[in-house]
């Protein structure tokens, strides 16, 4: 059987909570146009900056990261929509347009029961 980075990355929650330790999970919820990762793809922080896992592999992730920070020092769970033209990507560099809907939400000692159905995918 192979592993995914997804499937490694919920291992690593999983572990997190057995741990007790906080964490933020970010979700690729959807997309449009050109994206660099497909619904579902995830990305795990904890208050120490490690990081397993990705929604973007590219600019949004540093933007991603903070959001996950913010979300396990308020626990308030956010959605967030980056997006750029195909035309604009190409001026600075990046290598698609096109627009990711991210949702971050932390637990601090159990599952958030917003992620009650996440770990089906």
């Amino acid at each position: 059987m192979t592993t995914t980075p997804e499937h490694a990355t919920w291992e690593r929650l999983h572990a997190l909570w057995e741990a007790g330790t906080p964490c933020a999970l970010a979700t690729v919820v959807s997309t449009f146009g050109s994206a660099p990762r497909r619904p579902g793809a995830i990305m795990l922080s904890t208050p120490d900056g490690k990081v397993t896992g990705s929604v973007s592999g590219g600019c949004v992730e540093g933007a991603v990261y903070d959001l996950c920070h913010q979300a396990i020092q308020d626990g308030i769970p956010v959605l967030e929509r980056y997006g750029v033209s195909d035309d604009d990507a190409g001026a600075i560099g990046l290598t698609c347009g096109g627009t990711i809907n991210v949702f971050v939400d932390a637990s601090t000692d159990e599952p958030s029961p917003n992620w009650a159905t996440s770990s089906s995918t």
